[in-house]
């Protein structure tokens, strides 16, 4: 009787439904950062302001466009460009004109500048 030849298990690769590989000289968001955009996104979604989102991993920075209607340009650009941290900070919230509304090394403090939820009434 001849020995059958052994099984061997080799790991399947990746389906093409499965997310792509980021390469490492992309700039991602980490979870904290997505964690903190995605909040505000859903109460902007739930206050009825916006309604799809993309998210872009380029070689020099990440972003992440809100949008009113799918069809329509980006209403607002989270940006981050870690070649800027150390001169005007990683992080701004850019508009579809162009116009940065704000700019910083905090995300948090940046994302105030579009949340309509951390504006108060001040009385004088």
């Amino acid at each position: 009787m001849i020995d059958p030849e052994p099984i061997r298990l080799v790991p399947r690769r990746a389906s093409s439904a499965a997310a792509p590989e980021v390469s490492s000289t992309q700039v991602t968001f980490n979870r904290q950062e997505l964690n903190e955009i995605l909040n505000l996104y859903g109460r902007m979604v739930s206050a009825g302001e916006w309604r799809d989102y993309a998210i872009d991993f380029l070689k020099d920075r990440a972003v992440f466009s809100v949008f009113r209607r799918a069809g329509e340009l980006a209403l607002y650009r989270i940006e981050k460009t870690p070649a800027l941290a150390r001169r005007q900070g990683a992080y701004s919230v850019v508009t579809t004109t162009g116009l940065i509304l704000k700019r910083g090394p905090e995300l948090k403090r940046v994302l105030a500048a579009v949340d309509r939820g951390s504006l108060r009434l001040v009385s004088s």
